[in-house]
């Protein structure tokens, strides 16, 4: 194409079903959604893989795609020369084989790799769209240099995960400045990386709340039969709870303490007096799906938020969608900051957890900000449909290409020919 759109894909690993495997390809196939096969208007013009995983797929998508696979950061940005040269930078710091921090977390390079991004982007001078994929970091001070150096920079910069922009049923979301009076979402799986997801689907809900996002005063974690105690003392609700798993379509219908194992709940105090909570379900099948649920002047809305959609994974095509217009626009789908607080949510609620479910204060989540009237672009059904699923999109992946099968250039190029 003609003075195409360059985009930078920067990544910790690439192999089947890893964000980068889900995200990354949509960028050369096209984007597969309810109305059919959306074909890219940018080109993926480099790749940066930190990992090379057992199951890679990364390097023979490349090689067929004839995508420069770079050794370095600054090489994937300047195209192997010594300036800037490309119009965006896709950042997926997410799955690795990457320590654990002495709370749990996920120790993912996120920071490092955006500090590497932003000094390519400092020495040029030319500020470009920065996608980074789910929350900004697992330390808070790293989170808050993120957003502040975007800021200082004048660099577009967007985050967050699918979730959002996942089929609901219903097709809900709360009305610009509507009342709430409490509210819940209902999340599975692993504390930290599953935690974001349930605690996302709450904040972008709860943040077009009546006199916009004031900010959180304070965050708790309770595990185990702490859980339900706090339900007794009022501190959380079943009706929510009940109600949002109602709405899950083939779940559990109610809340049957019982059957879970391993919970947890993250109990948030909002600035402006009101409470929420993410309440999450274990791994044991018990939930596999993500919900929520909000009591407005006695009457109570729930959401299922749905995100199976087959081997093409088109739930990351609207993502990816709202990925492409945010980099050739340079304006966030949704407002950053909800990122960057649930950020501060989630390693707040974290720290809680590793202290034995202590309260912990969070002046620095004093965040404000104020929900778009337009919304990302998500589907309008409640469910995928049979173009969405179709599997003519990415095709199975074969074995990688052996190493010595690939030419690779002394500027630290994997380069390839399309089949």
């Amino acid at each position: 194409m003609a003075n195409p759109f360059r985009v930078a894909a920067i990544v910790t690993t690439f192999f089947p079903n890893s964000h980068a495997g889900v995200i990354v390809p949509k960028f050369l196939h096209g984007f597969s959604t309810d109305d059919g096969l959306i074909a890219p208007r940018t080109q993926l013009a480099s790749l940066f893989i930190d990992q090379i995983h057992q199951n890679d797929v990364g390097r023979q998508i490349a090689h067929e795609y004839e995508v420069p696979i770079y050794e370095s950061i600054r090489a994937a940005l300047t195209l192997g020369g010594d300036r800037l040269a490309v119009e965006a930078v896709l950042l997926i710091g997410e799955h690795g084989d990457y320590p654990r921090s002495v709370l749990g977390q996920e120790m993912l390079p996120r920071r490092y790799f955006f500090e590497q991004i932003c000094g390519v982007i400092a020495e040029s001078g030319r500020p470009i769209p920065i996608y980074n994929d789910k929350h900004l970091s697992y330390r808070w001070d790293d989170a808050h240099w993120m957003y502040t150096t975007a800021q200082q920079f004048n660099i577009p910069l967007w985050a967050g995960s699918a979730l959002p922009v996942a089929w609901r049923r219903p097709n809900f979301e709360h009305p610009l400045d509507a009342p709430i009076d409490d509210a819940l979402s209902i999340g599975f799986h692993m504390l930290e990386r599953y935690g974001f997801h349930a605690l996302e689907s709450l904040q972008c809900q709860v943040e077009r709340r009546q006199g916009g996002e004031t900010g959180v005063r304070a965050v708790q974690c309770l595990s185990g039969d702490a859980v339900w105690r706090a339900a007794d003392e009022g501190r959380w609700s079943f009706e929510l709870a009940n109600r949002a798993l109602n709405a899950i379509d083939n779940g559990p219908g109610h809340l049957d303490p019982s059957q879970v194992e391993d919970p947890h709940i993250f109990l948030i105090e909002y600035r402006d007096g009101l409470t929420a909570a993410a309440l999450m379900l274990g791994d044991n099948g018990y939930v596999r799906k993500f919900a929520y649920a909000a009591k407005r002047n006695e009457v109570v809305d729930a959401v299922e938020y749905h995100t199976d959609s087959g081997r093409t994974h088109t739930v990351f095509s609207y993502l990816g969608l709202n990925i492409e217009n945010f980099f050739l626009t340079g304006i966030p789908p949704s407002p950053v900051e909800r990122t960057y607080l649930t950020t501060g949510i989630l390693e707040a609620g974290m720290r809680s957890h590793g202290s034995g479910g202590a309260r912990i204060e969070t002046p620095h989540l004093a965040i404000r900000y104020t929900s778009t009237e337009s919304q990302p672009r998500r589907p309008t059904n409640t469910r995928p449909t049979g173009a969405s699923l179709s599997p003519w999109e990415i095709p199975e992946p074969g074995a990688t290409p052996a190493a010595d099968s690939i030419p690779i250039g002394r500027d630290g190029t994997i380069r390839g020919r399309r089949r």
